[in-house]
């Protein structure tokens, strides 16, 4: 009786290695691209958690001295391997914290965005009705002003902060979650279970919550890493154009935006913080593909046989 654990140890490894979760981080392993992309992501996310806190002086803190200071020596410490902008800043320092403020940004946007319109898109496709067309009517509208210019024009009568981009990105990110959510639950709800579930006396809010809701979360969980990408890029673009986040709040389009006027004279001001918005949205871009390419039946079928199959 006390051997009982080791006897359960293989039956117990076996359902470990058919478990969907563990399947998908073995196939994540054996992918090259996706692992690299989830590793940034990963590591971008620790350093705007941990590390960026402590950086908020030294990104705003100005040294003359330092000014143009060129990238790539070690006189200066660490903080200055990457040079000094203008103002003689660690570009380092701005980086790390930039990188802190555009996820808190993109991110809390997604999320609101993401969890608005999956409630809506699930209540919407589940009851249809007046209900279900003011919302579509709605998320037409929104659709069709382009997300830029309402950005803008928002955030010109609003004034730049943090709280308004996360608000005006939101409701610019709101109908792609709600018209994903609304069509998988139209689908979903005329299936054999939903019908099976309503016929033994279960209530709407138990039926989307229990029945409907874990097949729409993974697509919306794909949707939601694709939006980050693209919110990034969005972020980035009002700070460039100067409607975005002011100083001492810096995101990596507000470096950009500082640092066009000096491409010749100190071109490594404009052009890291580019190359880290174009590795960070790639990134969540490839990591999304995978995600959708996982999630999606037929395409899970050939990727996970590379896992599971006749080699083990």
């Amino acid at each position: 009786m006390s051997n009982a654990t080791s006897n359960t140890t293989p039956s117990d490894d076996i359902s470990r290695r058919q478990n969907p979760k563990w399947v998908r981080l073995r196939l994540l392993l054996k992918m090259p691209l996706p692992l690299t992309a989830a590793i940034i992501l990963i590591l971008l996310l620790i350093a705007a958690l941990f590390v960026a806190p402590y950086l908020f002086e030294q990104a705003n803190r100005q040294n003359l001295r330092l000014r143009f200071y060129p990238p790539f020596q070690t006189e200066q410490g660490w903080l200055f391997w990457l040079g000094g902008d203008a103002l003689g800043r660690s570009m380092v320092a701005e980086l790390i914290y930039g990188a802190r403020t555009s996820f808190l940004v993109a991110g809390s946007a997604v999320g609101v965005a993401a969890s608005l319109g999956f409630a809506i898109g699930l209540v919407s496709g589940y009851f249809g009705g007046w209900f279900d067309a003011i919302i579509m009517r709605l998320a037409d509208i929104i659709v069709t002003l382009p997300s830029l210019l309402m950005a803008l024009a928002i955030l010109f009568v609003l004034g730049p902060s943090v709280f308004n981009l996360i608000c005006v990105l939101a409701v610019a990110r709101l109908p792609v979650f709600m018209r994903t959510a609304r069509a998988q639950t139209l689908s979903i709800r005329e299936w054999t279970f939903v019908e099976v579930s309503r016929s033994i006396g279960a209530s709407p809010a138990r039926i989307i919550w229990r029945d409907i809701r874990p097949l729409v979360a993974p697509t919306i969980l794909t949707v939601a890493m694709l939006e980050l990408g693209n919110t990034m890029l969005a972020v980035a673009g009002l700070s460039f154009l100067g409607v975005g986040l002011q100083r001492p709040d810096i995101d990596w389009g507000t470096m950009v935006a500082e640092g066009r006027q000096y491409m010749n004279v100190a071109w490594w001001i404009t052009v890291f913080p580019g190359i880290a918005i174009l590795i960070t949205a790639l990134s969540a871009n490839i990591l999304s593909n995978w995600m959708r390419a996982v999630g999606d039946p037929k395409q899970s079928g050939a990727l996970v046989a590379k896992v599971t199959g006749g080699g083990n």
